[in-house]
């Protein structure tokens, strides 16, 4: 028994639960010197969502996040969340990129590398713990909390036994849920003491509002470290607030030594930033309460929410949340945290949406059947994996084995960009989405072809965190046919769009030199017609034809919202062009949504008259992609 020592998690973990991971690094830089000097036996500062929503949302380098943080930060071990062989992506990656990422991450700044396997698989964990080791820093692996038939103390204890000959220099148990009941706690955390001579800590969630007697109980029971959060990112689906803790504990044997006052001009620091940017406080709501029967995670359940209202589907919450359990138990009662958590999340959200159960499977889905992702705590039910993945196989050995070496080929493909491995590794894990960061860093997006945006592109792109989006009405895509145009400014011309939309003006008209812009709002139709001229009145802009219409005529429209994607990567062709014959069930794009790439297949055999999305574009849930003129296609042996 000692004084306890405190993790402080506001930085990653806090503002991924409740504020949707959108703190950037200038909203840290004013705090961190007084973190620094709080005397926290770490900071949690990257890894989990940092890095996706960072180039995904801030346009921010990850990277550079972390070495700005290392060069304020001169005294406390710097933390992060590592996914195992999944880093801090969403699939399973190779073990070069995995090896060459940890390397980078220690090199940058990383002291401690929390990392975790969702399915407590830890054949999952051999390659990044041996990176790990390599650096000479912390290797803390977790032992994944969940509550099912199958998972008991002797599994807990059995996980982290493995997890110490595997060279663990301490053991955190992550509660990501908020599940570990406070007398639970002092069973498991007594359990591990008395079986582990290594350091123990406790990551949990108040959720559902057990942490701060969970983290009391434990600490009773010998635990080590605990993780908390500066109060105005404490509470709700976050960790417990660190001032609560502190107080609990002074006068006592396990007295942390930290100083309230200190804490306070810490808090009050993020008090005044949640309030400028209109970020929530951690609140216990009716549906996180009933976290113990569907067990979403603190860190996705905000987004879940969020997502679930981009899905035009906010209503049907409690359908969903009674649907993830159900999924769970087709699934092997995978501990949900990233990226089971995902996986199970969005099947039982399409199977809701959809009206029938694994009507349509995202590919994330089908790769953990096939188990791709490692072995589930009891196997998958027969049934359920034959409607998903049919007669194929499910593999046997470490998910890792059957990958091929992927951090040459990111190298090249990267090469475009930049020759820093840093950057090389950021693509290796998110193509598509490094791709788009990388350009918007050179400032080259689209400043070659001017084009005028539909009505998802503008919104999309004029889209800010802290206000509603005001999106134009539905219009098609229109070409360039001239360059005729190339002095008028294209913002401008979008600014015009949305106040158009926003006013009763039913016409506007823009002169430049010899080229003029006529944008004129049909109030019968809804759509707006978009005209440009030169001072000899040719056209320079036209819509698109008309596109075909009938009963032969079959539309795909998009099951979700989310982002378009043409191909299975940034350098692989088109799945399907104009012209091509497909067959049903014939995957014809991709789309990205709640951070999980979906096969959208034909449900019809014909030919493809009409693609109505770029590459690349936000959709909404109901829009048509394609338009599929029906057709048998011939067999020829």
């Amino acid at each position: 028994m000692g004084r306890i020592k405190i993790t402080d998690t506001s930085l990653r973990d806090g503002h991924q639960s409740l504020w949707a991971t959108r703190m950037t690094t200038e909203d840290m830089l004013p705090v961190l010197h007084n973190l620094d000097n709080a005397g926290y036996y770490s900071l949690e500062v990257w890894g989990g969502a940092t890095f996706d929503v960072c180039i995904r949302y801030l346009n921010e380098d990850p990277w550079e996040r972390l070495r700005t943080i290392r060069q304020e930060v001169k005294k406390t071990n710097l933390q992060m969340l590592l996914r195992g062989q999944s880093l801090v992506g969403y699939n399973h990656y190779p073990d070069d990129v995995v090896e060459k990422f940890v390397e980078k991450a220690a090199e940058n700044g990383i002291d401690i590398f929390r990392a975790f396997d969702a399915l407590n698989d830890i054949r999952n964990l051999e390659t990044c713990m041996k990176a790990i080791k390599k650096t000479g820093k912390h290797a803390q692996p977790c032992v994944v909390y969940t509550i099912s038939p199958v998972h008991s103390v002797q599994h807990f204890v059995d996980t982290a036994l493995r997890l110490r000959d595997m060279g663990a220099d301490s053991i955190c148990i992550k509660d990501m849920a908020g599940l570990l009941a406070p007398y639970a706690s002092y069973e498991l955390v007594q359990a591990l003491k008395a079986t582990l001579d290594l350091p123990i800590q406790l990551h949990t969630h108040y959720i559902g509002g057990l942490a701060i007697a969970t983290l009391i109980k434990a600490i009773e029971a010998g635990v080590d470290i605990i993780d908390t959060a500066s109060v105005p990112m404490a509470f709700g689906s976050s960790q417990p607030p660190v001032e609560t803790i502190v107080r609990a504990l002074q006068g006592t044997e396990w007295d942390t030594g930290m100083e309230l006052h200190q804490l306070f001009e810490i808090a009050n620091h993020f008090e005044q930033l949640r309030k400028h940017k209109g970020f929530e406080r951690g609140v216990t709501r009716i549906s996180d309460m009933k976290v113990f029967e569907h067990q979403v995670p603190g860190g996705m359940i905000s987004n879940f929410h969020a997502q679930l209202e981009q899905q035009k589907a906010s209503h049907r919450i409690d359908e969903v949340l009674e649907e993830i359990p159900r999924v769970r138990e087709d699934m092997g009662y995978p501990p949900l945290v990233t990226p089971t958590s995902q996986i199970i999340g969005i099947q039982a959200v399409l199977n809701v949406l959809m009206g029938e159960r694994y009507k349509l499977c995202p590919g994330e889905v089908q790769d953990y059947v096939r188990g791709y992702y490692g072995k589930p705590p009891v196997p998958i039910k027969e049934e359920i994996s034959k409607k998903i993945i049919g007669d194929e196989q499910i593999i046997q050995v470490r998910p890792a084995d059957i990958l091929e070496p992927g951090l040459e080929k990111a190298r090249q493909e990267a090469a475009h960009w930049s020759d820093k491995e840093e950057d090389a590794l950021t693509y290796a894990l998110f193509p598509q989405v490094a791709s788009k960061f990388f350009e918007y860093r050179e400032g080259r997006v689209h400043e070659d072809i001017p084009q005028i945006l539909s009505r998802d592109e503008v919104g999309e792109e004029l889209q800010d965190e802290q206000r509603p989006v005001v999106k134009l009405p539905p219009a098609r895509v229109i070409e360039m046919q001239s360059r005729g145009d190339s002095e008028m400014n294209i913002d401008e011309i979008r600014e015009l769009i949305l106040m158009l939309d926003q006013t009763s003006i039913a016409e506007l008209e823009l002169q430049k030199d010899d080229c003029k812009l006529t944008l004129r709002k049909s109030v019968s139709t809804g759509q707006d017609k978009i005209e440009t001229g030169s001072g000899s009145g040719n056209p320079v802009f036209q819509e698109e034809n008309t596109p075909p219409t009938g009963q032969n005529i079959a539309e795909v429209v998009s099951p979700m919202v989310g982002t378009f994607y043409a191909s299975p990567a940034p350098d692989a062709p088109a799945f399907v062009k104009l012209g091509d014959r497909v067959a049903q069930g014939q995957t014809l794009c991709i789309l990205e949504a709640m951070k999980l790439m979906n096969e959208i297949k034909s449900e019809s055999a014909g030919t493809i008259v009409d693609i109505l999305v770029g590459n690349a574009e936000a959709v909404e849930y109901g829009q048509t992609l394609f338009l599929i003129e029906k057709g048998c296609l011939l067999h020829i042996a």
